[in-house]
């Protein structure tokens, strides 16, 4: 029979998960994870123990962000501002106006990270941002929370955790919530994990405990099989090379179809406006139109993307880009 799990559910999956976000080399001696039903339960998961262990704490998120951090946050009883991050125009990440707002933050407050392929931007810190980030949050007592979505999808899976692992060789204390939705595509399977690393491994049980109290009170135990198919596969050096070298793949076609959108929209409007989508990473990047804009690219020439015109990369049309760029600069201003 499929008998229960225990709260913290399958250990072999939750020990390969930290090895993946933090290293194969790190010291995880003062790390714990659960599995949890998705990236949104793993996300929920650690707010709840934010609410336990630091009551009155404000979490911070990025504007914009995921538009599920914000329920979440709320739902767990946390309160929550944002810092600036994404500068439509450019492209680029308002670096200077995020550290700024950062440093108004109060000590004890949380600040929720995308450790890579932002979404809905695509806009991602570098070292140098990442370090700088490492030093206000030690300045000001703040603790990072770092979403970590789409490892794998942006520069590769080492690269793409390294503002995390940068983060945990800085800082006494973070928090990360990890997903295997996409880099597994195991979406209906609900695969997540949350994970805390302490001061030291007793500090790290404690918060475990609480942690897995609110487990027991959300949901009890995460559903098992699509956890135990990735612990399969990162427990096989076969399996998850075979892993890898697909992962890859995928993530090496979302560049050619960046690039190939970026060089269509820079032929049909003879303008290097939208150069930025070719140097973002990740799933999606935001273009920049405006609701006006979207609407009419929908009605005048069936192109359908969200309001605030994110786009799905991996959804290019690799025959059709340049018929795509033409409606799209059709309906600027």
């Amino acid at each position: 029979t499929k008998t229960y799990l225990g709260l913290a559910g399958d250990t072999g999956f939750n020990a390969a998960m930290i090895k993946l976000a933090f290293g194969e080399r790190a010291d995880h001696s003062h790390i714990r994870a659960a599995q949890a039903p998705g990236g949104s339960g793993a996300l929920r998961l650690v707010a709840e123990l934010l609410q336990r262990t630091r009551p009155g704490a404000t979490v911070w998120l990025s504007d914009p962000t995921w538009p599920n951090h914000l329920p979440v946050m709320r739902a767990a009883g946390l309160q929550v501002r944002d810092y600036p991050y994404f500068d439509a125009v450019s492209g680029a990440v308002r670096f200077d106006d995020m550290l700024a707002a950062l440093k108004t933050a109060t000590s004890g407050d949380v600040v929720l990270l995308h450790g890579c392929c932002h979404n809905p931007t695509g806009a991602n810190l570098d070292a140098a941002q990442w370090a700088k980030i490492a030093d206000v949050l030690l300045e000001r007592g703040l603790l990072p929370f770092v979403d970590i979505a789409y490892q794998g999808f942006g520069e590769g899976l080492d690269a793409d955790a390294a503002g995390l692992r940068l983060l945990a060789g800085k800082v006494p204390e973070m928090v990360v919530a990890s997903s295997c939705s996409k880099n597994f595509a195991v979406y209906r399977d609900r695969v997540g994990s949350a994970m805390i690393m302490a001061k030291d491994g007793a500090q790290a049980d404690v918060a475990m405990s609480q942690m897995l109290a609110a487990a027991r009170a959300l949901y009890s135990m995460p559903p098992d099989h699509g956890a135990a198919a990735v612990r399969m596969v990162l427990e096989d050096a076969d399996l998850k090379k075979v892993w890898e070298t697909e992962l890859e793949e995928m993530r090496l076609r979302m560049l050619r179809l960046r690039v190939a959108f970026a060089e269509a929209l820079r032929r049909q409007s003879n303008s290097d406006r939208f150069d930025f989508v070719a140097s973002h990473r990740g799933m999606f990047s935001r273009l920049g139109l405006t609701e006006t804009q979207v609407e009419r690219l929908r009605t005048e020439h069936a192109v359908y993307m969200v309001g605030d015109s994110r786009i799905n990369v991996a959804g290019l049309p690799e025959d059709g880009m340049d018929e795509l760029a033409k409606a799209i600069v059709s309906v600027l201003d």
